[in-house]
């Protein structure tokens, strides 16, 4: 586990969430209150939840946890189970540390693994064209529940990848005015003292977090880490700690890509140690 947790105080504010996130690459953080751990918060949260500033209610309440005796195989389990990139590490009440996805990537490395992950790990994927628009990427991933999409250009090759760490990097924040008729539906015809009375405007202010109109081609990651479908699921594993990516275009012979190859489904072979 990192024991030295990246986390945020309760009552605060979404701007600091996303600096902090900006900041250090990490997908989502704690958050406490009187140092007491009540929540979660992570990059899915700020961008579907865009307009929303508070903490409570951004996050995700009584997160699960594990305990720090537990083991990896155990920890693997969990996420895959639940679906979920990292586990707040608590003892005796007290936050102590936090695991993630990518420490047990880096405990796969470790074992020297031979299989092939052509085999059982990879999955079939789709990709976008370079210049579709950044919202309109955003939007995808969030229909489509994929954490990272390759991006061709013209000629169908493999230009690069876009993640939701290279969205929130280049996310904005975006104030604005709305007006809001508190009016109780009167006429427009009946120009009475009761109608003009009855009629109410209020403005408020908006801030969300906007993801701006450019292509994606000026957001994704154009020197893309690839690997060959024979390869094996620790070599991968080392590959994506030393590049700091969630995931591995698998390409053929042809250096054509055929599939993906997800951070999440490399710690399967943790839980395979436990059967």
């Amino acid at each position: 586990m990192v024991d030295d947790v990246v986390s945020v105080e309760t009552p605060g504010n979404r701007d600091d969430v996303l600096r902090i996130l900006k900041r250090t690459g990490i997908s989502g953080v704690p958050v406490t209150k009187d140092n007491e751990l009540v929540g979660i918060i992570t990059r899915k949260d700020l961008l579907r939840k865009s307009e929303e500033t508070q903490l409570s209610l951004l996050m995700t309440s009584d997160p699960l946890t594990i305990g720090p005796d537990e083991t990896i195989n155990h920890a693997a389990s969990v996420m895959i189970k639940e679906n979920i990139r990292r586990l707040p590490v608590v003892d005796n009440g007290k936050l102590v540390g936090i695991l993630s996805v990518a420490d047990l990537v880096t405990a796969v490395a470790r074992k020297k693994i031979k299989d092939i992950i052509k085999d059982n790990y990879t999955s079939p994927t789709f990709a976008l064209w370079e210049e579709t628009p950044l919202p309109l990427v955003g939007r995808i991933m969030e229909i489509s529940g994929f954490d990272a999409i390759p991006i061709l250009n013209s000629e169908y090759k493999l230009t690069g990848i876009i993640s939701e760490r290279d969205l929130i990097k280049h996310a904005i924040i975006e104030d604005s005015v709305e007006v809001s008729d508190l009016s109780n539906g009167t006429d427009d015809d009946e120009w009475t003292w009761e109608s003009i009375r009855d009629m109410h405007m209020i403005s408020f202010g908006i801030s969300k977090v906007q993801l701006p109109n450019k292509p994606v081609k000026e957001a994704m990651v154009s020197e893309v880490v690839a690997v060959p479908q024979n390869a094996e699921v620790s070599e991968c594993a080392l590959k994506m700690k030393r590049s700091r990516v969630d995931q591995l275009p698998v390409i053929n012979g042809d250096r054509r890509m055929v599939s993906i190859l997800f951070d999440r489904q490399l710690i399967q072979v943790l839980c395979e140690e436990n059967q």
